[in-house]
C-alpha cells in the first residue's frame, strides 16, 4: 500500500510537469522571457492591463506601461512569485507608450533588459535598461539603441559574443523598413515575393549598442528557397526566440495571422535557417509568444494564452509545459488548446 501511494505521488508530479500550467493568477502577464540566474528561474514578461485604448488597430490595445520580474526557486514550484515593478514608462526618457515583449542578458555580473517601446514620433525602437541584480530595478539608458526599430528583441550569448534578434509585422512595424531604412509608405511584399525576415545584429562589447548594421535572417523551405510572403502558414511574423540543442541553432517564432508557433534550424547564429514545422498549434487568443529553455536537464516551453481572461486578446496569462525532441532532433508538436 505504501509503495502504491509513493508511485501515485510521483506519477502525479510527472503528469503535472508534462501538462501545461499557469504560473501566475493575480495579474495578466504575457511574452515570457525565461532565464536562469544564480540557480533561480527568472521570468521577464510584458504586463497586460485594461486601459483607455479600445481600438485594436495595429495592437493599440496592448498598451502596457511597466515591467515586472517574476521568479521561481525551481521548476516544480507551482506558481511564480511577483517581485514587483522594475521599470516604468515614465522613467524611460525617450519612450512614449507600449512597453512590449522584453528580453534580458547578463555580462560581467550586470544585467541588461532589452525592450521595445514607441518613441515620441510613434515609431518602435529598442531600448536598454541595466541593473546590478536580476531582480532589478532597472535604469533605462537615455536613448534607444541607435539604428534599432520594430519589436520583440531577444539576445543570444554564443561563444562569448552577444547577438540581438528582433522584428515583428503589422503592429510591430517591420514592413515600414527596407535595408534598415524607414519607408515613406509601409507595405508588406506581394505574396510571390520573399517574406520579410527577422533581423540580427552583433552587439557591442558593452552590449548597449549594435556593433554592426542589422542583417536579414533567411528562412528557407525544404528546397532551399526563401519562404514567400504569401506563405502565412510558415513565414515569420513576430516573437522570435533562439536556442541551441545538440550544437544546432533553433529559430522559433509566431506565424501571426495563422496563429502557430513554428521553428527552423541552422548551423550559424546568422542563419540561414531551414523550416522544420510546428511547435504549438493555435492557442486561445490571437497568437502566442514564447521562450524555450533548458532547466535541470529538461527542456520547457514558456508561452501565454488568453483562456483565463475569457479570450480577451490583450489580457494574457503565462504557462509552462515540458518540450521534447525526437531522436532526429525535431521538436515534438503540441496542442495549444490544452
Amino acid at each position: 500500500m505504501k509503495k502504491a501511494l509513493i508511485l501515485l505521488f510521483f506519477t502525479q508530479i510527472v503528469c503535472a510537469q508534462q501538462n501545461p500550467r499557469y504560473l501566475f493568477d493575480d495579474l495578466y502577464f504575457a511574452d515570457p522571457s525565461i532565464h536562469v540566474f544564480n540557480n533561480k528561474i527568472f521570468i521577464y514578461p510584458s504586463h497586460d492591463i485594461d486601459t483607455e485604448v479600445k481600438d485594436p488597430t495595429n495592437g493599440g490595445h496592448y498598451n502596457m506601461k511597466d515591467y515586472h520580474v517574476l521568479s521561481m526557486d525551481n521548476i516544480q514550484q507551482e506558481k511564480a512569485k511577483d517581485l514587483g515593478i522594475v521599470l516604468k514608462l515614465e522613467d524611460i526618457p525617450w519612450a512614449d507608450k507600449q512597453l512590449w515583449a522584453p528580453d534580458i542578458a547578463e555580462k560581467n555580473s550586470k544585467y541588461f533588459l532589452y525592450f521595445p517601446a514607441k518613441d515620441k514620433k510613434g515609431n518602435f525602437k529598442i531600448g536598454v535598461a541595466t541593473s546590478n541584480t536580476p531582480e532589478g530595478p532597472f535604469t533605462a539608458e537615455k536613448n534607444p539603441i541607435k539604428g534599432s526599430y520594430s519589436i520583440d528583441p531577444t539576445v543570444l550569448k554564443d561563444n562569448n559574443q552577444y547577438y540581438i534578434y528582433f522584428g515583428g509585422l503589422k503592429g510591430g512595424q517591420l514592413e515600414k523598413y527596407r535595408n534598415n531604412k524607414l519607408l515613406s509608405e509601409a507595405k508588406e511584399p506581394n505574396d510571390q515575393d520573399n517574406a520579410l525576415s527577422p533581423k540580427i545584429a552583433l552587439l557591442s562589447k558593452n552590449i548597449l549598442e549594435f556593433a554592426e548594421k542589422p542583417r536579414d535572417i533567411l528562412i528557407l523551405d525544404e528546397n532551399g528557397n526563401p519562404l514567400k510572403a504569401g506563405d502565412h502558414e510558415r513565414r515569420f511574423f513576430e516573437g522570435v526566440w533562439i536556442h541551441k540543442y545538440n550544437n544546432t541553432y533553433y529559430l522559433s517564432y509566431s506565424t501571426g495571422d495563422t496563429h502557430k508557433l513554428v521553428y527552423a534550424i541552422g548551423n550559424n547564429p546568422y542563419g540561414p535557417f531551414t523550416f522544420q514545422g510546428e511547435i504549438l498549434s493555435p492557442v486561445v487568443g490571437w497568437t502566442t509568444h514564447h521562450s524555450i529553455v533548458e532547466i535541470d536537464k529538461k527542456w520547457y516551453l514558456f508561452y501565454h494564452d488568453s483562456k483565463p481572461s475569457g479570450g480577451k486578446n490583450h489580457l494574457r496569462s503565462i504557462k509552462v509545459r515540458e518540450l521534447q525532441y525526437d531522436q532526429q532532433g525535431h521538436i515534438k508538436p503540441m496542442n495549444g488548446q490544452d
